[in-house]
C-alpha cells in the first residue's frame, strides 16, 4: 500500500539542502514515489494510507558507519578507562577485559544496541565484529539496513597499541579469512538486498603484511567494502612504527590496502602525510565523535575533507545514539577549528546521513528524492527544546534528542511507529540485558580479585 505523510516539514539533504514546508511525501514499493505539496499528492495518491505529519519533520535516517553492537556490555565502564596518550604504552583499549558471554547472551547485548540505534533514528549501520554469523539472524529481524564487516587479524597474544613483539599466528589469520568468506556466502544480498557483507582488518598493528594483502585480495574477489581501525590511539602509532618503521596509514598504503572502497575508522592520531594518502585514495572516514570525546582525541575532519575523504559518522563503543554523535561531531570540530560557524548544522547532518549511505555504497539512500530508497525518520518538533521552529535543521542538530524520533522506516517498512519499535520486544530485551550484563561483570570481578572494580559499581541482583 502507498503511504502518504502529509502536512509536514521535509528535510531532503539533497545537493541544495532543500526543505519543503507543509508538504507531503509518498512511499510505494519501498521507495519514495513523490515529494510535493500536500493537496497535489493527496489527489495523485487517493488510495494511500495517510499519516498525519503535522508537528513532525521527515528526514533521512542516520547511517552509523562504525559500531560494535555487542559492546553495550561495557557501557558505564570502558568510557572512563581509556589508555594513555603518551609512553609507556602497554597495549589494549582498556585495562579491564570484557566478561565472557555465551552466544545467546552476546546476541542479547547486540539486540540492546540495535534497539538504541533504532530509537535514535538509525536506519543503516556498519557492524564491525568477529563471529557475526552467530547473531546475524537477530540483526536481520531488526529491519535495519546492514553492512556486516567480519573482522580478521593474525597477531597472537596482543592488543591494539602493544609495541611488543609481533607474533604471527597463521591459524588466527586463516580462521578470520574463512569466517569472512562464510559470512559473505550466507548473508550477502539477503533480506531483499538490505544486508551486505564486507571485509574488516582489525587494525594495522594487528595484521602482518601478508595478512593485509590477503584481505585486500579477498575484498576484490568478493567485490565489497572493507574497513579498518586506523590511527585510533597513540599506542597504535608507536606499535606500527616499532614493527614496520612507518606510520599506520603509510603501512596500509604500502601493502595496497588503502582504496576508495575503504572505510577508515577513527583517524585521530595522524600526521598530515597520512591524511593526504587517504585523500588521494578517496577513502571514506568514520568520524566517531562521542568515543573520541571520551578518549580526549579527535581527528582533523576539515583536513581530511579538504584532502578528498568522504566523512561519515559512527558511534563505535558503548553507545548507539546517532543524534548525540552528530551533535558531538559538530561541537568537537568547532572547538578544534576555533570557529563558531563551521561546520554548519547542515554539514553535520550530511555526515550522519547521505555521506554515511555513500560510504556503505547505497547511493540512492541517505537523502530524500523521488526514486530513492524510503529509509527515513519522523521527528516530533512541537517540544520545548525545538521551539521556535525557524531553522528546523539547526534546531534539531543543536538541540534535538533521540527521544524526539517517533518513527523509523527502512525500505518503506516501519521498524518504529509512534514511538514503539515494531521488530523487537523492547521491554524483554532491556530487562534481560541488564540482568545478564550485571551478573557477567560481577562474576568476572569475583573470579579475578586482582582486577580493580570501578568506583560506583552496582552489584548484580
Amino acid at each position: 500500500m502507498t503511504i502518504l505523510i502529509t502536512d509536514t516539514t521535509i528535510v531532503t539533504v539533497d545537493d541544495a539542502d532543500t526543505l519543503h514546508h507543509g508538504a507531503a511525501i509518498a512511499i510505494e514499493n519501498g521507495r519514495i514515489a513523490a515529494i510535493g505539496a500536500t493537496p497535489a499528492l493527496r489527489g495523485r495518491f487517493p488510495g494511500a494510507e495517510v499519516v498525519d505529519g503535522r508537528n513532525r519533520m521527515v528526514m533521512p535516517g542516520f547511517a552509523n558507519i562504525h559500531t560494535h553492537l555487542g559492546m553495550t556490555l561495557a557501557r558505564g565502564i570502558f568510557e572512563d578507562l581509556s589508555p594513555p596518550h603518551a609512553p609507556p604504552f602497554c597495549g589494549g583499549l582498556s585495562p579491564l577485559p570484557l566478561p565472557p558471554l555465551s552466544a545467546e547472551e552476546t546476541g542479547l547485548m547486540v539486540q540492546l544496541g540495535a534497539l538504541e540505534a533504532i530509537r535514535s533514528g538509525t536506519t543503516a549501520l556498519l557492524e564491525d565484529g568477529a563471529g557475526i554469523a552467530g547473531y546475524a539472524p537477530l540483526l536481520e529481524a531488526t529491519g535495519l539496513r546492514l553492512l556486516l564487516a567480519e573482522r580478521a587479524w593474525d597477531r597472537a597474544d596482543a592488543g591494539i597499541g602493544d609495541p611488543g613483539s609481533f607474533e604471527v599466528s597463521e591459524r588466527l589469520g586463516e580462521d578470520g579469512l574463512e569466517r569472512i568468506s562464510r559470512l559473505h556466502a550466507a548473508w550477502d544480498g539477503k533480506a531483499g538486498g538490505r544486508i551486505r557483507v564486507g571485509v574488516a582488518a582489525w587494525a594495522p598493528d594487528m595484521c602482518s603484511p601478508p595478512m593485509l594483502r590477503r584481505l585486500r585480495g579477498l575484498q576484490e574477489r568478493l567485490d565489497c567494502v572493507c574497513t579498518v581501525h586506523l590511527n585510533q590511539i597513540w599506542g597504535e602509532v608507536a606499535a606500527v612504527e616499532a614493527h614496520r618503521g612507518m606510520l599506520p596509514t603509510e603501512y596500509l598504503h604500502a601493502e595496497g590496502f588503502v582504496s576508495d572502497r575503504m572505510v577508515a575508522a577513527h583517524c585521530r592520531c595522524m600526521a598530515h602525510r597520512e591524511e593526504a594518502l587517504l585523500g588521494r585514495a578517496r577513502a571514506r572516514v568514520s568520524f566517531n565523535p562521542a568515543i573520541a570525546a571520551r578518549r580526549g582525541l579527535s581527528p582533523r575532519v576539515s583536513v581530511l575533507e579538504a584532502e578528498g575523504c568522504t566523512i561519515g559518522i559512527g558511534t563505535d563503543n558503548m553507545a548507539e545514539d546517532m543524534v548525540e554523535a552528530m551533535r558531538t561531531g559538530l561541537f568537537m570540530e568547532r572547538i578544534r577549528r576555533a570557529d563558531g560557524r563551521a561546520p554548519t548544522p547542515e554539514q553535520a547532518l550530511r555526515w550522519a546521513t547521505r555521506n554515511g549511505y555513500a560510504a556503505m555504497e547505497v547511493p540512492d539512500g541517505g537523502w530524500l528524492a523521488e526514486g530513492n530508497r524510503a529509509d527515513l525518520i519522523m521527528v516530533r518538533t512541537d517540544r520545548a527544546h525545538l521551539v521556535p521552529r525557524m531553522r528546523p535543521v539547526s534546531g534539531f542538530v543543536h538541540q534535538g534528542q533521540a527521544a524526539d524520533v517517533t518513527d523509523v522506516m527502512v525500505d518503506g517498512a516501519w521498524i518504529m511507529r509512534e514511538g514503539r519499535v515494531t521488530t523487537m520486544d523492547e521491554a524483554a530485551i532491556v530487562a534481560e540485558a541488564d540482568r545478564v550484563a550485571r551478573r557477567a561483570w560481577a562474576r568476572m570481578f569475583a573470579e579475578n580479585p586482582s582486577l580493580e572494580v570501578p568506583p560506583g559499581f552496582a552489584p548484580a541482583d
